[in-house]
């Protein structure tokens, strides 16, 4: 979420289709339970400048020479040091900078962070997977990597058979939670969805081997798959002494090998480059192995120009260097996936289910190259909600790629994997997800539990909204029904400009612990940039996300802002006998305004009732929070009373009150709790509303932490009655 940062303001830097592998470079932070925590905006832009791979080099050594300045400008500690991945310029000169961190040399889980600055230089802005410094009570752990790996096995949940050995279990410092821990985080390998050898990362306290989370490193196909032939079509090849190859020298030497069946296990075990003595491939059907190649290498010189031209990206890691693909991969194979450690991808060539029609179409080939895409940008963990946006960032773009191939045998549509011959007729759909019975087309509570898979049809749901509004259409010969969670109606503002929102958002403000109400923060700050505050396209796109259940629409432009002077909405009390909306988070956000991700079902923490709570503070840092509810109706008989239930957690000591929470009603400060209020667990607390009877009122729980050692409070069952 966007908070302002008066650190920051003003200070010069001295500067898978169903399937992806994230490993090695790829974060391994969860998403919960905290969303980017943000400063203020960058400076707008109509776009980003196109960058030669020289001039992108230079810009990241200068990034790093920089990090050291940067890291004390934004008030991390002593002991961390940021590490430039990537920079992107605006057309204005503005740069956005995107780093990892680690802590006396260790890497951080949820320590990405992108940092936005003007053209001379000045920090404007920051968004942090992890607000604040860094601060854990030593690197020394209590497990063995041994340990640690033993218990990694024992809390897998993806894999049978379980193994890992301690040579893949690596210290971290795990700080997606508000309060950093020393972790391990092993590779556990095993029998899964994905065959004999599925892995899965989990992440254990280094002190306790309490599991922290867990998530699948090869994720299976969704559905039972489907194949296309995008039929006779031109493609790059690179002429050779003997003959030709598959090697595309106009798209940064991509390559196309055929894995000859080699197991999902070792996808390159036997696999050999496709060449051959004439300059013609394959015959439209699977009878030659060189079919599958040519889908695959159109589909992703497709994908890299549609990048190229649409967003000045040249390649994966804007680098401009090709990744490798590999198609027949395994026997009857019913998946494809990238995977960021080799800059590979995989197809299967399918099973008896879907025809053996091989995977590697226009579609899916574009989905998976955004995941490459992605794990070079915002590094989406691949669970919970990051993970369903992870999922639906390749839907989006492999559904761009669709439309910017512009195939007469594969027409631009909605609908994901409607040539791989399924049994329904398609995997996923954009415009009505929940049409297959099983994805999620609106945001609810639970959506950070569910498959990526199916939760990523909340994102796809959003952008075919935000793209092409609602009603019945008819796009790429099939239908379409732009359906709403609120049973709103309005226009879109084009897949063009709606692909253009997404991709600001996903590289230059979200990053791995990002959720959903953070993708509509960045989204809403990215149509800015792009379209200007007061633009229609950013209204839209606010509609577009209340259409999904996340969030409300912003006021309409368009619209006078009402006068002060019309008359106030009597106040009545809701059925229930409590005047506040979801007073106990049990429907999420709903109801509720929130600084940052506050309202929380996390595991790190507990509920006092329920599985949903509101979590303050926590940073170790200076830092303040707001959770508030406008137009409260204070019961106009009785004795009216506010009761919450809290529970304060603190390394501080002492009565001396360094982090603070304010309960205030219309501004005034009814009751403040500290530090000093520490408990071992919830206790009910009480305040008299008398003095607002009968009155309408906003009820805000104000959180203030300063420099040192943290503070939490956790607020759960408020009530006013």
């Amino acid at each position: 979420m966007y908070r302002k940062n008066a650190l920051a303001a003003g200070v010069a830097a001295a500067l898978a289709l169903g399937s992806v592998t994230m490993v090695a470079t790829q974060s391994t932070a969860a998403p919960q339970p905290t969303a980017a925590a943000s400063t203020s905006a960058a400076q707008p832009g109509a776009g980003f400048r196109a960058m030669s791979a020289d001039a992108r080099g230079e810009a990241i050594r200068t990034a790093g020479r920089n990090a050291a300045a940067t890291a004390r400008a934004l008030g991390l500690g002593s002991d961390e040091r940021l590490v430039a991945k990537d920079v992107l310029i605006d057309a204005d000169g503005s740069r956005h900078v995107r780093y990892d961190r680690t802590y006396r040399g260790i890497s951080v889980i949820g320590g990405d962070l992108v940092v936005h600055l003007a053209k001379d230089g000045t920090i404007t802005g920051s968004d942090l997977a992890h607000q604040g410094a860094i601060r854990i009570a030593g690197t020394t752990p209590k497990l063995t990597a041994a340990a640690a790996s033993a218990k990694a096995v024992k809390h897998a949940r993806h894999v049978k058979k379980a193994k890992a050995g301690s040579k893949d279990s690596t210290l971290v410092v795990y700080a997606v939670g508000k309060v950093p821990v020393l972790a391990y985080r092993s590779t556990v390998t095993g029998e899964g969805e994905t065959g004999p050898t599925s892995r899965e990362a989990v992440i254990v306290d280094a002190t306790t081997g309490a599991p922290l989370d867990q998530y699948e490193l090869h994720q299976n196909v969704t559905g039972t798959g489907n194949g296309v032939t995008v039929g006779e079509v031109s493609i790059e090849t690179t002429q050779t002494a003997g003959g030709y190859t598959l090697t595309d020298p106009a798209h940064g030497g991509t390559i196309v090998y055929d894995s000859y069946n080699s197991p999902q296990s070792n996808p390159r075990q036997n696999a050999r480059a496709f060449s051959k003595t004439t300059n013609s491939w394959g015959n439209g059907t699977t009878s030659s192995r060189e079919s599958a190649a040519v889908d695959a290498s159109y589909g992703l010189a497709k994908t890299w120009d549609y990048y190229k031209n649409s967003f000045n990206r040249s390649g994966i890691r804007n680098d401009g260097r090709g990744a490798r693909a590999y198609v027949h991969v395994d026997t009857n194979l019913l998946n494809a996936f990238y995977d960021d450690n080799c800059f590979c991808m995989y197809f299967g060539d399918g099973s008896s289910q879907n025809g053996n029609t091989p995977l590697a179409t226009l579609d899916v080939g574009g989905h998976e190259m955004t995941h490459g895409v992605t794990a070079a940008t915002a590094n989406l963990t691949y669970s919970g909600e990051s993970g369903g946006l992870n999922e639906a960032t390749s839907d989006i773009f492999g559904t761009m790629v669709e439309f910017y191939a512009n195939n007469a045998g594969d027409p631009g549509d909605y609908y994901i994997g409607e040539k791989l011959n399924m049994s329904g007729g398609y995997m996923r759909r954009m415009d009505n997800p929940a049409a297959d019975g099983r994805s999620l087309s609106c945001w609810n509570s639970g959506a950070g539990s569910v498959d990526v898979h199916l939760s990523s049809g909340i994102g796809n749901h959003f952008f075919y909204l935000a793209a092409e509004g609602t009603g019945a259409k008819t796009i790429g010969g099939r239908s379409h029904n732009g359906t709403t969670c609120n049973n709103d109606t309005f226009t879109g503002i084009g897949k063009d400009k709606a692909a253009a929102v997404w991709y600001r958002a996903l590289t230059t403000y979200m990053t791995s612990t990002t959720n959903y109400a953070g993708a509509r923060t960045a989204t809403l700050q990215a149509a800015a940039d792009l379209y200007g505050t007061n633009s229609q396209e950013r209204y839209l796109v606010s509609k577009a996300w209340a259409a999904v259940s996340v969030g409300t629409a912003l006021p309409d432009p368009g619209t006078p802002t009402p006068s002060p002077t019309d008359p106030t909405p009597s106040p009545t009390t809701p059925p229930g006998g409590n005047a506040l909306a979801n007073g106990s988070f049990e429907q999420g956000a709903g109801g509720w305004t929130q600084s940052d991700n506050i309202i929380t079902n996390s595991a790190l923490q507990a509920a006092r009732d329920g599985s949903w709570y509101a979590w303050m503070m926590g940073y170790g840092a200076d830092a303040v929070e707001s959770l508030s509810q406008s137009n409260v109706a204070v019961p106009s008989t009785g004795t009216p009373k506010l009761t919450f239930w809290l529970k304060v957690s603190t390394q501080e000591s002492g009565s001396t009150a360094y982090d603070t929470l304010r309960v205030k009603v219309n501004g005034t400060t009814l009751a403040t709790y500290s530090n000093a209020h520490a408990s071992s667990g919830y206790v009910q607390r009480t305040l008299d509303l008398s003095a607002y009877k009968g009155q309408t009122v906003k009820l805000e729980f104000a959180g203030t932490e300063d420099t040192y050692l943290s503070t939490i409070f956790l607020v759960d069952q408020i009530a006013i009655g």
